[in-house]
């Protein structure tokens, strides 16, 4: 027994009520008359309605209300005591009373907490929070599953509790047979010895298995030894075509760097080639944009030409018929400009003078062409880009002049000047 066990209980039983003032000196001899008004007082106050007795005035009644006691601590309280301890009325005495008055105050204590706790929750139930019980809510609905479970099991145990007891006693009342227990302790020394045995040859086993492991790791590294010797030896000697090898890798590394140059050169040569092809492109749609403009102005000339040629031929047709004075009629009528074969052209810059009017001779000798010299410069210089325009725009020329210069009825077509294509 300490002291701090002593104090603890009289602080105990002060806070659970007990009417008689307890000092700690009370158990320093045996007192058993007041560890029986403490154990009474005790279990009444775990079950007020138990039947305990309670005459100790012999040693078999104190005997009996000891055990008495006990077994109701075992049964309701699941508090073992011991009886020994208990029948001395000492320090012992007190340590095992402490057990129950714990809890017994435990008990206590728990209650009054609970009381606090409902009145703070009378305080705050304008306040209360639902949220914030959940996980007690499913810790309760967790331990209810958990106590009808082992109830239900308990129930089951219980029932072959009649069954258990009877099997139980049994086995307590039978006699121990001697013969019995020498035969099966004899199976178990047998059953010893060999494990033993094979204990043991298990143990041999293992020497001359680590003898022949010895000798294996020996020979393996033997094996490493000579293996390790055979690789310096190669390392050290040069092989015969090495020299060669080395020449063919410089001769290797020099292609390389030509065979990269060339490379490059090719790709930069390629690369320039696209780029003056496609010059060559954009220049060629330059020259089919100017020379497709160039041949719609000159066919809006040649419209034009032909509109006016159309009209001074049906002017001609007009003229009266007389046969007499054709001739005089001819020199009274002034001379009109008609376009002729040395007509300006489109892109040419030649200006040419004269007429087709079917007059004397002296007067076609006496028709005049003057031209520049930067012209003619320029028309040689387009000549070869200009024949096919050249040769459409004669053609259609011709048919203009055989129009116009076509006399009138009863008269005598003039003979035209010689002309050629070089004029232009």
């Amino acid at each position: 027994m300490s002291f701090r066990d002593l104090k603890n209980f009289t602080e105990m039983m002060r806070a659970l009520g007990y009417p008689r003032l307890i000092s700690m000196e009370n158990f320093v001899t045996p007192n058993f008359t007041l560890v029986t008004e403490i154990l009474i007082w005790l279990v009444r106050r775990y079950e007020p309605h138990v039947d305990i007795p309670t005459d100790v005035d012999t040693e078999s009644d104190r005997i009996f209300f000891i055990k008495a006691v006990v077994q109701f601590m075992a049964t309701k309280a699941h508090i073992k005591l011991n009886t020994k301890h208990l029948y001395q009325a000492d320090g012992y005495a007190v340590k095992e009373m402490l057990k129950i008055t714990s809890v017994l105050y435990n008990a206590m204590k728990t209650k009054q907490m609970a009381l606090e706790d409902a009145v703070e929750e009378d305080s705050n139930k304008f306040k209360f929070d639902l949220g914030s019980r959940i996980s007690e809510l499913k810790a309760a609905r967790q331990l209810a599953s958990e106590i009808t479970s082992r109830g239900a099991s308990l129930y089951d145990l219980l029932g072959k509790e009649a069954e258990l007891r009877e099997m139980r006693t049994a086995a307590i009342a039978r006699p121990l047979e001697i013969n019995e227990t020498e035969k099966a302790l004899r199976a178990a020394i047998k059953e010893t010895l060999e494990i033993v045995e094979k204990i043991k040859e298990m143990l041999s086993n293992v020497v001359s298995d680590e003898t022949s492991l010895d000798a294996k790791i020996e020979k393996k590294k033997q094996d490493l030894e000579r293996h390790q010797k055979r690789l310096q030896t190669l390392q050290s000697v040069r092989p015969a075509f090495m020299d060669e090898y080395e020449k063919i890798e410089e001769e290797l590394q020099k292609q390389y760097e030509v065979f990269v140059e060339k490379f490059r050169n090719l790709t930069y040569l390629e690369s320039q080639l696209d780029e003056y092809h496609r010059l060559e492109q954009d220049r060629f749609e330059e020259a089919e944009n100017c020379l497709r403009i160039m041949q719609h102005k000159l066919r809006e000339e040649e419209r034009d030409l032909m509109k006016g040629s159309l009209k001074d031929s049906d002017s001609d047709l007009d003229v009266p018929e007389d046969e007499g004075s054709d001739s005089d009629l001819e020199e009274s009528r002034p001379s009109k400009p008609q376009p002729s074969r040395n007509a300006p052209m489109a892109g040419r810059g030649a200006r040419f003078i004269g007429n087709m009017q079917g007059d004397d001779s002296e007067e076609s000798d006496d028709s005049e062409i003057d031209a520049d010299e930067d012209n003619e410069e320029d028309e040689d210089e387009d000549e070869e880009g200009e024949e096919e325009e050249r040769r459409e725009e004669d053609d259609t020329l011709q048919v203009l002049l055989s129009k116009s210069n076509r006399p009138p009825r009863g008269g005598v077509r003039p003979a035209l000047p010689e002309e050629s294509d070089d004029d232009f």
